[in-house]
């Protein structure tokens, strides 16, 4: 009862629907924020929120792919699937339903390519079905995790943590609880990088003892 109730006061609050990206950028690459807890112990957490259907979170993948191919061993990554509109839940489901399989690896990358190269309607429960058969995934095992409790909380998670991060577009990126930038904060996606990599040091400076 509580899930339902969550999902029609979500459905009312985004009648409106939101941009996928923020159109005015503040004058700084970057934002502090009220502080939030991290879940990557000692190492420096960084977040992305995101959006399967954001043709701005697309064009940030290699960008991010890259950087995440040389991250520091005290640096730990996470992607959180934004909530900013009803549509939205979707694909957040799928990237949870995927994430339970252990099969994100398998299907972030050609799902981003999907949508917004070849235009696959992958909101439609059979096209999607035989686009996961196609990666190897199984789709009567990925229904079930779609359509379980377990992800419907998830899914809730992912949209208060939103909202404690004042989340208002993607891709967002979260340093270690504190600092908030985007690509257009920052000015593009190779300064986004370059922020990213000056925020995790600010962070890694301030977590060495004092001499």
């Amino acid at each position: 009862m509580k899930q339902k109730l969550f999902f029609i006061l979500l459905m009312c609050f985004f009648a409106t629907g939101i941009a996928c990206a923020e159109d005015n950028a503040p004058s700084q690459p970057y934002e502090a924020i009220t502080p939030q807890p991290t879940a990557s112990g000692d190492k420096i957490e960084v977040i992305e929120f995101f959006w399967y259907g954001c043709p701005h979170c697309f064009a940030l993948e290699p960008y991010l792919d890259k950087w995440l191919a040389a991250k520091p061993a005290d640096v730990e990554f996470r992607r959180i699937p934004a909530i900013l509109g009803n549509r939205w839940v979707h694909y957040a489901k799928v990237y949870y339903a995927a994430d339970k399989l252990g099969a994100v690896a398998k299907i972030h990358s050609p799902l981003f390519n999907a949508i917004h190269e070849q235009r696959l309607p992958l909101e439609d429960a059979t096209k999607l079905g035989n686009f996961l058969e196609k990666l190897g995934v199984d789709k009567d095992k990925f229904f079930a995790a779609y359509s379980s409790e377990e992800i419907g909380k998830k899914i809730q998670n992912a949209y208060a943590m939103g909202q404690d991060y004042g989340l208002t577009g993607v891709p967002t990126i979260i340093i270690n609880g504190k600092y908030r930038t985007s690509a257009s904060q920052a000015g593009s996606n190779e300064k986004l990088i370059e922020v990213m990599n000056e925020l995790i040091e600010k962070e890694r400076t301030a977590k060495k003892p004092a001499e």
